[in-house]
């Protein structure tokens, strides 16, 4: 481990890192030792018992988070002519398609989400070596590939996220701002759990949810009591 700034020593300082707390309090703790000077993003990250290489063990799902990310999302929606009208009133920051794919082809990923409709996945599909790596690519299961777009976006614009479990096991995602109330950020994270319990595959054998931390930009992870989440 690299050595620790004046910042991070400070950190550690107020609180315990060999202690489990509660979302709440792991919540508050992040709100006392988060030091950069923007609004920082909190992030849930959670090892979870499974093997990704197994079909049947792939986590992947969808939450609506009760109180939003804080994050303004750019969403970008590729679509026929007839449904840009209803994605720019939905919210979109940018609508069309044709332009936009050859944009992307190009190199531009200035944007969050990505919007579209089963109709042109034949086109969208084509961008994949571009979004896939940028977890950019639209997908039916995190309902970016929808006729329904302006629903869509109206959506992701009040704070649904997806997630998929990466090769070492972990979900990561964000569960708001540190700007956020600790009530605010405790709820969040919890739906995020919620889900995850939900998602639980049934060829998962053992413990299912192995360790959970909260963390915001540059502090240092929270450890959470497993015993004080509801359904584990």
């Amino acid at each position: 481990m690299g050595k620790l700034t004046k910042k991070q020593k400070e950190a550690l300082s107020k609180f315990d890192a060999e202690q489990a707390y509660s979302l709440e309090q792991a919540a508050d703790v992040l709100k006392t030792i988060s030091y950069t000077k923007f609004d920082s993003s909190v992030d849930i990250d959670v090892r979870l018992g499974v093997d990704p290489r197994k079909a049947d063990q792939m986590v992947r799902g969808v939450v609506t988070l009760p109180h939003g990310t804080g994050k303004n999302v750019r969403v970008l929606v590729l679509c026929t002519p007839d449904k840009e009208e209803e994605a720019k009133e939905a919210g979109a920051e940018y609508v069309g398609l044709d332009e936009y794919i050859q944009k992307i082809e190009q190199g531009w990923t200035d944007i969050d989400v990505i919007i579209t409709m089963p109709s042109v996945m034949a086109k969208v599909g084509r961008l994949g070596k571009v979004l896939g790596p940028r977890g950019l690519m639209p997908n039916p299961k995190s309902g970016t590939v929808t006729p329904e777009v302006g629903k869509a976006v109206k959506e992701v614009k009040a704070g649904k996220i997806d997630f998929k479990v990466d090769k070492t096991g972990i979900i990561h995602a964000s569960v708001g701002k540190v700007s956020f109330g600790t009530e605010q950020l405790a709820q969040n994270a919890q739906e995020v759990l919620n889900t995850l319990i939900r998602l639980k595959p049934s060829s998962a054998k053992g413990t299912y949810v192995k360790s959970i931390h909260l963390s915001s930009t540059m502090s240092p992870g929270v450890t959470i009591d497993k015993n004080t989440i509801p359904g584990l």
